[in-house]
């Protein structure tokens, strides 16, 4: 008799057991990590309104068939749709990725917290608005930044020194198995409901990040998290019905997770669960533009004045870097799409040095199709600074640093502008976060009337306001 065939059904993989214990019983004490949180709330939001501009994200929303009711079902902010949560977390999910513009968390994996915003407010709306209709309490939008937290820390431990890119996983797994763990808990679920939540979570097939890469950088990727966070409503909703879960799906023998995905590898960590994540993640407040490039563009924003009356002096532009930026992001050849572009390195710097600023309306076709930017990114040399590579895993620094050099045809050159931490970086919060807050004012201006964008605001300022409203009070302050 082989080890495969004994039939004993062991005790759930400890993975699934400290994230459960997390979820259920951890208090969160840090006063940093709830006005973090209460920021990222705000950028995610308009992230999403300012992604309702584009058509492209805007066919993905609504119901899955059209015309379809759902009484006391969760709203979408900046539309008119009130949807099942399931559907509702997907098209809030959609539009908070779209752009490419909400935060980010950089490791051995990268990918983007906010995502699981997707799930926890459609969740928490949900909820909310079903309590109401019977009599009782809904819940309050503390509940909703304790989720965020909790699901950012989540996330943020398992991608510290766990590469799913390596063996061709998105990052978005990360996402459902975070929002898997908290939206459960928010449906009154206990640990072992949420152990058996988070199996389901790892049991499906996890998405390939082909769709990021060349060649076949697509669209999918602005909405991949939405379809992670709204899967794990799904699950979440399976599981609290009484749906069973599988112990060991991470480490069973040629079946599980590890063997099949993972190289046999089991998952390591840095660190306990805790509030870290929220603490330090990495906000995108000045271009919407992959994270890895953010510091390159702000350096080639900064070398504009010098170069922009001489692109056609201009010999070489040496762009130095980290490697994962090299894996990720360094591109030639043809970019085909928005999607292509903004997870390109050297068009992104283009864009800055040629126009001396990256907005969303830079990656369309009407601006790409200008000659100097090809031009100009044939010029481009990418060499990689082994410091910064290791700068960037440095867990005391976690820089994302970027450096770039124009050499024009007669020998001269401009300095080097170096940038080792992105403005939005915890090192820079009291520079970026007034800029946050003019990033929010001015996305929310693109969806709603002065006054609501007034009212608005003065809710998000204030943290106590804020934590104790209801939640279906305040997605209702975000339709339209």
């Amino acid at each position: 008799m082989s080890l495969h065939d004994v039939n004993v059904r062991p005790d759930p993989d400890k993975e699934l057991v400290h994230i459960a214990e997390y979820v259920a019983n951890y208090q969160i004490n840090s006063e940093e990590a709830y006005n973090t949180a209460r920021n990222c709330l705000m950028d995610t939001l308009g992230c999403g309104f300012l992604a309702l501009r584009f058509p492209e994200c805007t066919k993905h929303l609504g119901p899955i068939v059209p015309g379809t009711l759902v009484p006391n079902g969760a709203k979408v902010p900046g539309t008119q749709f009130q949807l099942d949560p399931v559907s509702a977390a997907f098209n809030i999910g959609a539009m908070i990725r779209w752009l490419d513009y909400n935060d980010t968390w950089l490791a051995a994996e990268w990918g983007h917290p906010s995502d699981n915003l997707g799930g926890i407010l459609a969740t928490a709306d949900f909820i909310s608005r079903q309590r109401v209709a019977e009599g009782k309490a809904p819940l309050v939008m503390r509940d909703v930044l304790t989720a965020m937290i909790k699901a950012h820390e989540i996330q943020g431990c398992l991608a510290l020194e766990n590469s799913f890119n390596r063996v061709g996983l998105d990052h978005v797994v990360l996402v459902k198995v975070a929002s898997t763990a908290v939206v459960t808990e928010m449906l009154g679920g206990t640990e072992d409901q949420i152990i058996d939540a988070l199996s389901l979570a790892w049991v499906d097939g996890q998405s390939l990040r082909t769709y990021r890469h060349a060649p076949n950088t697509g669209s999918r990727k602005s909405w991949a998290a939405g379809d992670a966070t709204s899967r794990a409503v799904r699950l979440a909703l399976m599981t609290m019905k009484g749906e069973m879960g599988y112990p060991s799906v991470l480490s069973a023998k040629t079946w599980g997770f590890y063997d099949v995905a993972f190289k046999g590898n089991a998952f390591e960590f840095q660190r306990p669960y805790g509030s870290y994540v929220m603490e330090q993640v990495l906000f995108k407040i000045s271009f919407p533009a992959e994270f890895h490039a953010q510091t390159a563009v702000e350096a080639a924003v900064t070398l504009h004045p010098q170069i922009k009356e001489r692109l056609d002096e201009i010999d070489k532009v040496t762009l130095t870097t980290h490697e994962s930026a090299i894996r990720i992001i360094s591109k030639v050849g043809e970019l085909h799409n928005p999607a292509d572009r903004d997870h390109c390195l050297q068009y992104m710097v283009a864009i800055g040095l040629i126009f001396g600023d990256l907005t969303a309306d830079h990656y369309e076709d009407a601006v790409a199709n200008d000659p100097r930017i090809d031009a100009l990114r044939d010029k481009m040399e990418v060499v990689e600074n082994e410091q910064w590579s290791q700068d960037y895993h440095n867990p005391e620094l976690r820089s994302i640093s970027n450096g770039i050099q124009v050499h024009f045809k007669d020998g001269s050159s401009t300095e080097q502008i170096d940038v080792e931490f992105p403005i939005g970086h915890r090192r820079r919060r009291a520079e970026g976060i007034p800029l946050l807050e003019a990033k929010f004012d001015n996305n929310l201006k693109t969806r709603f009337p002065a006054k609501r964008v007034n009212q608005i605001m003065s809710l998000c300022l204030d943290q106590t306001r804020l934590e104790v409203t209801p939640v279906n009070e305040f997605v209702d302050l975000l339709v339209i």
